[in-house]
Parts: structure tokens; C-alpha cells; sequence
């Protein structure tokens, strides 16, 4: 039995129910009588709470994030303790890996834990096949689940992303405006956001030549050595590209990487765009041009979002940013 259980056997919203489990005062005490009636009935005990009917929040968030060495998930955890604790939230901080049973383990770990909600940062959480996404579905069924950077469109599930299609789009429409025609597209793995960047990527091409060339698509591992080494492949196999469009900073340090090691010129001969706008765009030389998807504002975002949740209060299943291009030295502008 869950929280949908609750609200359709009492006849109220499941927002109604979420005021009740929180003690929110702005629930009539016929409503309110109502709904503990119900849950009694169905023995359904909701499992943030640690005092049975007593229904008084822990004041604790579950933060799961795949890999704490990205600097785009280490920036979104930090700012999102920084405003859990503005509104007087502790957090719980798992980093689960990218492997689903550590992922479906973690939640329930959290969920076990009592928290009041739980937030995933980084569209890695989301499955191809949409069986899999069942953990975090069932998850929602208990606790407000909120998706930083992925979109599910689930009850009681909120996500907050960065529009990376539009973003990588515009990335891409302005190389293809200067003139270059050979862009190579680097990734690392198909999540979510990837997918979108990607789509965006094969629009803005598709826009300008009708086809897309597959083989300046590449996937390659996700470190600078490692890019370096794939593009120095490639080039040895006879691929020819004028640009570079990295799903990730950290393959377009590894592009600038290559290109001085082969003595070609940046901009003048190869230009490069990363994306999220991390500390490695300003660290190396020349600074990499990269796309900010704002991860300060996705976070202040979520957490605002959640307290309105937490409230009782109406919140879109889907919040979406426009991210921008910040003009660096890896390209002619």
C-alpha cells in the first residue's frame, strides 16, 4: 500500500494526504480525521516517518549521486546541501556507481532511513529499458522523488534539467555558420542528457547538410589521456574534422590535449566547445569554450521546488533552463 492507495480510497488529493503526513496545518480536521482513518485501515505507515501517526518530519534529505569525482555532480551535491541547510534540512549522501542493483540497493537504503524525499542528481539514474526505472517509481510512492538533469514523468516525481538539446544546437548551428563542416562529436555514454546533446547536435547538422556523417560520432572514455589517444586513432585512420563538440569538459581538455601535441592550431585550425562550464574550461590553456547549464541554478531550483512539495503545495512535474554558451579561447567568435 502507498501514498496513491491513501488518497483515492479517502477520496483527496495525494497532495492533501502529503499535508496531512507533514502535520500541515492547512487541512481540516474532518479531512485530516479522514485520511488517518484510511491509513490505519490499509496499514499504511509512510516510511519517513519515525513515530508512527505521530507524523513529524526528520528534516532529512537522501542526496544519490553516481560519481563524486564529476565535477558537475560534486557542484550540484555542494550546492544542494548549501540550500537544504538554508531551509533547515540535513542530508543523507549516497554515491552509488553507475551499476543499477548498487543504484536500486542505495535507494532503499535511504528510503530505510526515514528521509523526507529523495533527490537523484544526474540523469545517469535513468534506464533505457523503462522496467528498470521501477525502483525510483516505487520510491515515489512513499517520498517526493526529485530528478536533477533527467525528466520522468511520473506522479510525484519533479525534475529540474538544463534544455541540452536547445544548448547543444546552438553550439553546433554556430561552427556550421563559420564555415566548418567537419564537426566531430565526442560522449561518453547515452544517459538521458546525453541523448539529448546528441540530438542536438544531429539536428543542427541535419539542418544544415540533410545527413549526418556517423563516423564524426564517437564515443570515448571519459578522461583527458583517453580522448587524447582516440583522436590521435582517429586521425591516424584518416578522419578528418575541423571542430570539436565534447558532451563533457573533460573531453575537450582532451582535444586541446591532442591538437598541441600535433601542432595544430586553436582556433585557427581546430575548434573546440565542451560543456558544463566546470573549473577545467578556465584551468587550461587555451580556456576552453563551453556551454554553462547553470548547475548552481538547477540546484537552487530543486531545493525550492522540494520545500514547495513538502508544503503541500502544486509543483510541475518538469522545470527546464536554457543553458548558454560561454565564448573562450577554442573558437572563432
Amino acid at each position: 500500500m502507498n501514498i496513491y492507495d491513501v488518497s483515492e480510497k479517502a477520496g483527496v488529493s495525494i497532495a492533501t494526504v502529503s499535508r496531512v503526513i507533514n502535520g500541515n496545518p492547512n487541512v481540516s480536521e474532518q479531512t485530516r480525521q479522514k485520511v488517518l482513518a484510511v491509513m490505519e485501515e490499509i496499514g499504511y505507515t509512510p516510511n519517513v516517518f519515525a513515530r508512527g501517526l505521530g507524523l513529524n518530519s526528520m528534516k532529512t534529505i537522501g542526496i544519490m549521486c553516481a560519481d563524486s569525482s564529476d565535477p558537475f555532480l560534486a557542484n550540484a551535491v555542494y550546492f544542494l546541501e548549501r540550500e537544504l541547510r538554508k531551509n533547515g534540512y540535513d542530508s543523507f549522501l549516497c554515491c552509488t556507481g553507475y551499476e543499477l542493483k548498487n543504484k536500486q540497493n542505495y535507494l532503499s537504503l535511504l528510503l530505510s532511513k526515514r528521509v523526507d524525499a529523495i533527490i537523484l542528481v544526474g540523469s545517469g539514474f535513468l534506464e533505457f529499458n523503462q522496467a528498470d526505472n521501477s525502483y525510483i517509481m516505487n520510491a515515489s510512492g512513499e517520498v517526493p522523488v526529485m530528478l536533477m538533469n533527467g525528466y520522468l514523468n511520473k506522479p510525484n516525481i519533479y525534475c529540474t534539467l538544463c534544455d541540452d538539446f536547445q544548448a547543444t544546437f546552438e553550439a553546433a548551428s554556430l561552427l556550421l555558420q563559420q564555415g566548418l563542416q567537419n564537426i566531430l562529436y565526442l560522449y561518453t555514454a547515452k544517459s538521458y542528457s546525453g541523448i539529448q546533446k546528441l540530438d542536438g547536435y544531429r539536428a543542427a547538422v541535419t539542418k544544415m547538410f540533410q545527413t549526418v556523417r556517423e563516423d564524426l560520432i564517437q564515443c570515448c572514455p571519459g578522461t583527458i589521456q583517453g580522448t587524447k589517444n582516440l583522436l590521435h586513432q582517429l586521425s591516424e585512420n584518416g578522419l578528418q574534422f575541423d571542430a570539436v563538440i565534447a558532451a563533457e569538459d573533460i573531453l575537450g581538455v582532451g582535444a586541446i590535449k591532442y591538437a598541441k601535441e600535433k601542432g595544430i592550431l586553436i582556433p585557427e585550425h581546430l575548434s573546440i566547445i565542451g560543456y558544463n562550464n566546470s573549473l577545467l574550461a578556465d584551468c587550461c590553456e587555451p580556456e576552453l569554450t563551453s556551454v554553462d547549464n547553470h548547475v548552481e541554478t538547477l540546484s537552487i531550483t530543486t531545493v525550492n521546488n522540494l520545500m514547495r512539495v513538502l508544503d503541500g503545495q502544486k509543483v510541475p512535474n518538469k522545470t527546464t533552463i536554457s543553458g548558454n554558451l560561454i565564448i573562450r579561447n577554442t573558437i572563432n567568435f
